[in-house]
């Protein structure tokens, strides 16, 4: 699992002030990713940046240790339970509604996962080569495996990378509590050097299962997005990661301060009283 490291954490490892953390990580000469307000730093590439083999007092994926929780200290998952996951976060319909608006506003293929790169929406504004073979097994279950890699990608910031069927994808994280439960991501972008030859189109047919005259005949049907507007989508990515992280945040906390009534109604429920005796019988004359 990944191992981020906190602000403090980076000024106490390279002896600099917090604002010339920021300004690394802003301007690049530090690896890291903004969550929300905050920046996080993975410390793997942080040590090979730094020439260090371990980085002492990082912790898994929330970046905290004992001794680094001062003033972005940010809320931990309920105690009564574990995290939800994001499809128990997002509800359909809303999540469709921000995958179909990526889809828009990039131009591109988009699609909200898990962390296991199950999609949890369809894939909005798919492009002609894609949906040529969506529907068909063997290339479900080849982006499936896709999406699960970018999972375990060490680049925490998006880029664009060649997948198995030629084109372009990148993906960004969504956070709740500083851990990444799920992805956004885009895609169907033409990438140079495009069509593929007939070899290597024939190869992605056989390794998908479908008719090779079906890749050649729709093989151009990608979303051509020029270097420009590429820059521009990565740029605008994690913002539209962050906004899904705060949907799923909300619901996350509604959901633990649900649990949290619900223990407290029922402790309240369950404390017995000791009964008042009954009055003594009134003796006759």
């Amino acid at each position: 699992m990944t191992t981020f490291l906190t602000s403090q954490q980076m000024q106490e490892l390279i002896n600099v002030d917090r604002s010339t953390v920021y300004r690394m990580a802003e301007d690049g000469r530090l690896p890291g990713v903004k969550i929300g307000r905050q920046w996080r730093f993975p410390a793997d590439q942080v040590a090979e940046q730094l020439g260090l083999t371990t980085i002492n007092g990082a912790s898994e994926v929330d970046g905290t240790s004992d001794a680094a929780r001062p003033d972005d200290a940010t809320p931990t998952a309920p105690e009564n339970g574990p995290l939800p996951g994001l499809a128990e976060l997002l509800i359909p319909e809303v999540a469709q509604s921000v995958a179909d608006l990526k889809g828009e506003l990039f131009g591109v293929m988009a699609v909200i996962t898990d962390m296991h790169g199950q999609p949890l929406t369809a894939v909005a504004n798919p492009c002609g080569y894609y949906a040529s073979i969506a529907n068909q097994p063997g290339a479900a279950e080849a982006c499936l495996a896709e999406w699960r890699q970018f999972a375990d990608e060490p680049h925490v910031a998006p880029r664009f990378v060649r997948t198995h069927l030629g084109f372009l994808c990148a993906r960004t994280f969504v956070w709740v509590d500083l851990k990444p439960v799920g992805m956004i991501v885009v895609g169907g972008v033409t990438p140079p050097a495009w069509p593929p030859s007939h070899v290597l189109l024939d190869g992605i047919a056989a390794e998908v299962g479908v008719p090779d005259r079906l890749l050649h005949d729709t093989v151009t049907q990608t979303w051509d997005v020029d270097v420009g507007q590429q820059r521009r989508i990565l740029q605008l990515l994690p913002q539209m990661g962050d906004l899904v992280s705060q949907l799923a945040t909300a619901r996350s906390q509604l959901v633990a301060n649900a649990c949290t009534t619900t223990t407290t109604t029922t402790t309240a429920t369950t404390t017995t009283t000791t009964p008042h005796p009954p009055p003594a019988p009134q003796g006759g004359d």
